[in-house]
């Protein structure tokens, strides 16, 4: 998957997932569906490994024949239900805004690109403005 331009990946290839489906009156189904994962990438801010675990609880209604957009699952054609579309929807609208090592992690340098975690006395000489340059040429005497 794909976030922000970088490429996460679920740690395990198989996840355990609890899919319950239920009757509604009128002929439709009530559908929810839970599992546990975890993402692996580079973290957001200082580019080092990161990981997300996540826990999905989506749901789904289809009222076939309520006239209504909202009560009909794009995931339920002809009484088949695509999971894997539906699992993976639900997993992209649960990602955090950022995914990243810690809570505490002070990212890149803006300047030199140095990792701040690693160089938390990581400090640069302030430019001066080019506002006041001329006044560096006064002699003082």
């Amino acid at each position: 998957m794909e976030f922000g331009s970088q490429t996460y990946e679920v740690e395990h290839a198989a996840v355990d997932a609890r899919l319950d489906v239920s009757r509604t009156t009128g002929q439709g189904n009530a559908m929810r569906l839970r599992y546990d994962v975890r993402l692996h990438g580079p973290c957001m801010r200082c580019l080092e490994d990161a990981g997300a675990e996540m826990h999905i609880d989506a749901r789904e209604v289809d009222q076939p024949g309520a006239g209504d957009e909202d009560l009909s699952s794009p995931y339920l054609k002809e009484q088949e239900l695509d999971v894997r579309a539906w699992a993976r929807d639900a997993l992209v609208l649960a990602l955090p805004a950022q995914i990243v090592c810690g809570e505490e992690c002070r990212g890149l340098c803006a300047i030199c690109g140095a990792n701040l975690n690693a160089e938390p006395a990581h400090e640069h000489e302030a430019e001066p403005d080019p506002r006041w340059a001329k006044l560096s040429e006064l002699e003082l005497d």
